[in-house]
């Protein structure tokens, strides 16, 4: 009897522990904050304010960041269902025009991540000292490079992403910040009037794995 109780309750454990695994996930689909990258190799640091619609399928991109000892400043605005890439450069009212190529990436958790460990950052003394995030690593399929991601364990908020290459070499480190759900200004994603009769050129074919590497 003892025996037979034992089963079910080892089951209900069981049961619990696998629905307590953090699965992989999508952050909010109107997104707007900002990030700061460091691509070693190129001794580059970027500072970037953007915005994020998954459901229209765009954003936009204001960067300004120091490559050696060279300053420089873009603002980008991508549209993926029309299939155009904007360079905008209001103080001479020029814009860019390129073929966008890229399928849309989300932000979020990729659905072959593997789940590493979930942890507190800050204090978990007291409630509302500390943030509980989860870590993921994985591998793209295609390029076999590594990555290591943190987010947020509930609403799946983007803290931290590590690219590494196939040596394990640091490629590009991101830390997120200012996050807010929501876009402010939808005609963020209008481009600007000069822009209309630019040509629009062909792709440049460069591939992007995420949200990160695409800009």
């Amino acid at each position: 009897m003892k025996i037979l109780f034992l089963i079910p309750v080892c089951l209900s454990l069981i049961l619990s522990s696998c629905a307590q695994k953090p699965e992989p996930c999508k952050s909010p689909p109107l997104l707007e904050g900002s990030l700061t990258a460091f691509i070693p190799g190129h001794h580059l640091h970027v500072f970037e304010k953007f915005s994020y619609d998954a459901y229209g399928q765009n954003i936009r991109v204001l960067a300004a960041g120091k490559e050696g000892n060279q300053t420089f400043f873009v603002d980008r605005l991508l549209l993926f269902r029309e299939g155009v890439s904007y360079k905008i450069h209001y103080h001479n009212q020029t814009c860019i025009k390129t073929a966008l190529k890229e399928p849309f990436r989300h932000i979020g958790v990729p659905h072959d991540a593997h789940f590493l460990h979930q942890m507190v950052l800050g204090s978990s003394s007291l409630p509302g000292q500390g943030l509980l995030v989860n870590n993921w690593n994985g591998t793209v399929e295609e390029t076999k490079e590594s990555y290591l991601l943190t987010f947020t364990a509930f609403g799946c908020v983007p803290l931290y992403t590590l690219d590494f290459t196939q040596k394990g070499e640091l490629t590009i480190m991101t830390s997120f910040f200012d996050l807010v759900e929501g876009i402010e200004d939808p005609n963020v994603f209008i481009p600007p009037s000069f822009c209309d009769s630019v040509e629009v050129l062909p792709s440049k074919g460069v591939g992007a794995r995420s949200f990160i590497s695409l800009l």
